[in-house]
This record gives C-alpha cells, sequence and structure tokens, in this order.
C-alpha cells in the first residue's frame, strides 16, 4: 500500500525519494500545483548534504549551491569582531553550501518525476485524517473542481510546513522555546558580483541587528530586525544595503518574517508523523531550519519502510523519542546565540567585543566555534551509548572521508545496518554487514576506528561501539 506525504516542500519531496528508493509506493499532495517560486532556505550543512545524498540528488545540488566561506561577526559600525571559517567537512561535503531555495525544488522535484514509484499530485488539499486500526484513510479535496475523494494509506507523513494541516488534524500543538522576532528578509540580484567577503555577514548591533550574504549565482540576501511597532516601510532600506555594498542591487522580494523557536508536543498519531517546520520552528541564526527536516525524514524513513515490511509499529516511538530533543537542542541554541550576537545594549556591546576577542586567540575554541556537527542522539532503543561515555561516537553522524576510486562511503555501505571494523572485535548480534574498512583505502576511516568496531544505522547513525 502506497505511503502518502503531505507536503511538496524539500522535505517532503526528500522523504518520497528516500521512500521511493526503498522500494515503497509513494503519493506527494500538495494545495499547490507548482513549487514555491521565491527563495526562502538558503543554507546547508555537510549533515544535510548526506540526506541528499541518500536521495540520489546531491550532485545536482552542488551544481546548483556554492561553498560558503563562513561567518563573520560585525559591530554596528560593520567593523569585524570574529570570523569563523568554513571549509571541508569530514561528511565529504563542503561544511556549509548556499543556495537558492527554487533551484533545490527544482532539482528534487525532477528526480521525483523521473522516480516511478513515486507520484505528486498538486491543487489537492488535506480535509481529515483517521486511523484507527488498518489503513490511515485520507479525506482530501481537489481545489480547482471541489471534488471529495477518499484515499487510504499505510502511514502519512506531515511535512507540510509551519501551518500545518496534519498536525492540527493529529491534534498537536506548538511549544515555544522562545520569543518570536519580525525581521525583514531583502532578496537582491546584481548585475555584477559585489565586492564582498563570500560568507554570512552578521551585524551584533542591538539597535540594528542585520545579515548579509551571499546566496549563489547573481543572489544576495540581506535581513533586518524590526524593532517593536516599527513597519517595512519605516526603514531606509538603500541606506541600509550601502552598508553592505548593496545599494545597486535589484530588489526582487521584501516580506516581513516572524522568526518563531517552537517544537510540537507530539510528532506521532498511529501511522501519521510529523516531520520538518510541521514538528518544529527555528530561528536562522545557525542555519539548521531545512537541515533539521531533512534529517527527520532521514532517521524516519528507513524505520518507516521496517514497519511496513512488518517490524513492531513501536518502532516509530524512536521518530519523535530521537528527533525532537535533537532538534530542540538546536532551536535552543539558535535562540541563545541570537540574544548573544543581537541582545543587549550598551553594556553587552562591550562585552561581546571582550568575549569573542578572547575566543579569537584560543585555537581550541576559534575551533570548536567553526564545527559544523550538531549534538549526538539521545540514548535509547537504537543509539546504545552510556550515560558518562564523553567523546563516544555513538548517536552521531559516521564520518564520510575519501575512498580509494573516488567513492563516497555511504553508497558502499548501501542502504542497510553494517558493521565497520579494522580489525577489531565484532560483537554477536550486530546486524547487517561486515566492513572491512582496511580493504576500502581508507586511512582517514581506520584512524577514526582506533580498533574498535561500530554498528551503523541505514541512516549513517553510530548506534553502538565494540568494546
Amino acid at each position: 500500500m502506497t505511503v502518502v506525504v503531505v507536503g511538496a516542500g524539500p522535505v517532503g519531496v526528500t522523504a518520497a525519494l528516500l521512500l521511493a528508493r526503498r522500494g515503497v509506493d509513494v503519493l506527494v499532495l500538495d494545495r499547490h500545483h507548482a513549487a514555491y517560486p521565491e527563495p526562502r532556505a538558503v543554507h546547508l550543512d555537510d549533515e544535510a548534504l548526506r540526506v541528499l545524498q541518500a536521495a540520489g540528488v546531491a550532485e545536482g545540488f552542488t551544481a546548483v549551491s556554492r561553498p560558503m566561506a563562513g561567518l563573520r561577526l560585525l559591530d554596528g559600525a560593520h567593523r569585524t569582531l570574529a570570523e569563523f571559517g568554513r571549509g571541508a567537512g569530514e561528511h565529504g561535503w563542503p561544511q556549509a553550501s548556499m543556495f537558492s531555495q527554487p533551484d533545490l525544488e527544482a532539482v528534487l522535484r525532477t528526480a521525483l518525476a523521473a522516480e516511478p514509484r513515486a507520484v505528486l499530485r498538486g491543487g489537492v488539499e488535506l480535509l481529515h485524517v483517521e486511523h484507527e486500526a488498518g489503513p490511515v484513510r485520507l479525506t482530501v479535496r481537489d481545489r480547482g473542481t471541489g471534488d471529495e475523494e477518499v484515499l487510504l494509506a499505510a502511514a502519512v507523513l506531515g511535512c507540510d510546513g509551519a501551518n500545518s494541516t496534519v498536525r492540527r488534524l493529529i491534534g498537536s500543538w506548538m511549544r515555544d522555546l522562545g520569543p518570536a522576532e519580525r525581521w525583514l528578509v531583502v532578496d537582491l540580484v546584481a548585475d555584477t558580483p559585489l565586492d564582498v567577503w563570500p560568507g554570512v555577514h552578521q551585524v551584533c548591533d542591538p539597535v540594528r541587528p542585520a545579515t548579509f550574504m551571499p546566496v549563489a549565482g547573481d543572489r544576495y540576501r540581506a535581513e533586518f530586525r524590526l524593532a517593536a511597532g516599527e513597519a517595512p516601510v519605516d526603514l531606509d532600506l538603500p541606506a541600509l544595503l550601502d552598508g553592505f555594498g548593496a545599494a545597486g542591487c535589484t530588489v526582487v522580494r521584501a516580506a516581513e518574517y516572524t522568526f518563531a523557536a517552537r517544537v510540537a508536543d507530539r510528532w506521532r498519531s498511529g501511522r501519521v508523523l510529523l516531520c520538518g517546520d510541521a514538528a518544529h520552528l527555528t530561528p536562522p541564526f545557525i542555519g539548521q531550519g531545512l537541515g533539521l527536516g531533512l534529517r527527520d525524514v532521514h532517521q524516519l524513513t528507513w524505520k518507516l519502510t521496517a514497519v511496513l515490511d512488518g517490524a513492531d509499529d513501536a518502532l516509530l516511538d524512536t521518530h519523535q523519542a530521537e528527533r525532537a530533543p535533537h532538534a530542540t537542542a538546536l532551536i535552543r541554541l539558535a535562540v541563545l546565540l541570537g540574544r548573544l550576537m543581537t541582545g543587549g545594549g550598551d553594556a553587552a556591546v562591550v562585552l561581546r567585543r571582550t568575549v569573542l576577542a578572547g575566543v579569537r586567540r584560543v585555537p581550541r575554541l576559534a575551533a570548536f566555534a567553526a564545527d559544523s556537527r550538531t549534538p549526538p542522539l539521545r540514548p535509547g532503543r537504537l543509539v546504545r551509548r552510556a550515560r558518562l561515555a564523553p567523546g563516544s561516537p555513538v548517536g552521531s553522524l559516521l564520518p564520510q572521508p575519501p575512498i580509494a576510486g573516488g567513492r563516497r562511503l555511504d553508497d558502499v555501505l548501501g542502504p542497510d545496518w553494517a558493521v565497520l571494523t579494522a580489525g577489531g572485535a565484532v560483537p554477536a548480534g550486530w546486524p547487517g554487514r561486515v566492513v572491512d574498512v582496511a580493504g576500502l583505502g581508507a586511512p582517514e576511516l581506520v584512524r577514526w576506528l582506533a580498533g574498535r568496531s561500530v554498528l551503523v544505522r541505514p541512516d549513517r547513525i553510530v548506534a553502538a561501539v565494540s568494546r
């Protein structure tokens, strides 16, 4: 029976591709016939690119994106306070990549159209979902004709964004993790490349916090926080853009956004599950909005496939148990860094300059600030890490260093569980094919194993490590 994905944004289409590549028939429903034409997400890290690699679209993504140089923190006069670089990551992709979301959506939809197990239906809205025993029943309506139809599904993934209908229908609500902020987001096109540093510029000014970044191609983005009671028309936009040397750019869109910090209290009702912005919303300060959603579907689709193949439905309980704490930690970090970079008054400005100067002088602190790794998953049924095990790789994404022949490790391991060893003992009962990394021509991976063997899940999370 078919799995229905509600929402044809990047998270929903990626979920459909991951399921189809596992042999599952998928129907994607969306209210609109075409992808949203305006840019929204602009950043993905190297962990998220592992998800696109699993979906078969990473190479297509790199063709429409560019590596990002890092983050530069500026004071109100645009003088550099600190700079944290990004480069080649441990996952085989750039630590940070910039892109225009319509370009990514085009890559994803092209791949979806070529996938025989997946079908996309636009112009359809979800009215009702019911799941007690047996298949999930969905009532949908064609927005053009008004005709209603009942669909049966093996499962439903709610990837339908911040105003999720699926979330409302299963009785889930969003819990605030921090105050919402209003920002003016301005997307720009330049006739000629701007003479700017090719990374993200964050203005740490409590009076007028701002962000500026080259995106990809001739695209740039600027963001300015709005004060209480202030309207976008109150801003002198040309003067603000001139501070970044972008006054001559063409404004293609200027829209007010409310950056919220929220997480859903309930991610699952039977075989109806939430992913992406339907499950969580984050401020943009660490660039994890879309990346969190891609991680959701990467870590869910293999579990759902196992359940459809006969595994106990209780396996789906690990979706919220694993993803909600991870998303919450990153959302709280985004809120905290937003406050540290843009909050306070004159005293905060002085403190910020002093602290950042200290960070720049301590190499290990600077390296930590530049690290793109996200926190490990909490210990649980599929994450066998001791509570007191600092430095353990369990719960984190397996590194993907270069291997002989220009191959990528994930492609060599295949879609299932795997055991990686460099000659160490392999505990009895570990599932999956045993791979001796010494034969892969991957010396970095041999050094990383350090004599251990590791059990790797289908989503490339390290599930356990041998003693």
